[in-house]
């Protein structure tokens, strides 16, 4: 399983350069419906490339419990289904997030598929993001997303439709817990790397870190002044 999760991870950031430089002939037009397709292809790489590794203790307790429930081949297609569940609510995700791109860089909003959103609507998601990150709907979906036992007292389902159903609702956990921080890329370029990567280790510290709480808050506090910052510097 973790060679599995390291092997979807390592792909998605493979795929995800190519498919980052073919979104920039349509940085100085109007997208169309290919840059559209391809930008929903290049979300739909960045999502697993920056979620996986924050779900792996979750995959990994899943994989065990049904390791010792049923040996052999049928606990590889139930943990491989709780894994299918969770990306596809990310792969949603990426289809509206490409969609979300394209109408704003058609409106002439945003720097084409690949590109930053003006300073002005920037400021605005940073301070969103910010706010978000210190709300308590952030704090209990992080908390769900840090306990994987706790989640799967509750929300445990057998066989593979029930790993599936699992995955989802994982799934939407995480989107609930991380979806302020991938609305982050619109502000700063989806296809800017050091944020991409900054923010999938951000991902990963607040699920994983022993005090990833406290890191959140301190994130979101950093992006509230981020935000003031950049709304004055238009204003000025």
């Amino acid at each position: 399983m973790a060679a599995s999760l390291a092997a979807l991870t390592a792909l998605a950031w493979i795929a995800l350069i190519p498919l980052g430089r073919a979104t920039m002939p349509g940085m100085a037009m109007a997208p169309g419906p290919v840059d559209l397709a391809v930008g929903f292809l290049m979300w739909a790489a960045m999502m697993p490339g920056m979620m996986l590794p924050g779900a792996a203790p979750m995959t990994w307790t899943v994989a065990r419990i049904h390791a010792a429930r049923a040996p052999g081949r049928e606990a590889g297609l139930t943990s491989a289904a709780f894994v299918a569940g969770y990306l596809l609510v990310w792969t949603g995700f990426a289809a509206l997030a490409a969609g979300a791109q394209w109408g704003l860089a058609r409106a002439g909003l945003a720097a084409g598929m690949g590109g930053a959103v003006g300073r002005g609507l920037g400021a605005t998601i940073f301070l969103a993001a910010g706010l978000y990150q210190v709300s308590p709907l952030k704090r209990a979906c992080l908390g769900a997303c840090r306990s994987p036992l706790g989640f799967l007292l509750s929300q445990w389902r057998e066989g593979a439709s029930g790993a599936l159903r699992m995955g989802l609702r994982h799934g939407a956990v995480c989107l609930g817990c991380c979806w302020a921080l991938m609305a982050l890329l619109f502000a700063v370029g989806a296809m800017n790397l050091v944020w991409v990567a900054g923010l999938g280790m951000l991902v990963l510290i607040e699920k994983l870190a022993p005090r990833g709480e406290a890191v959140a808050r301190a994130g979101g506090i950093a992006l509230i002044a981020a935000g003031i910052a950049l709304a004055a510097g238009v204003a000025g």
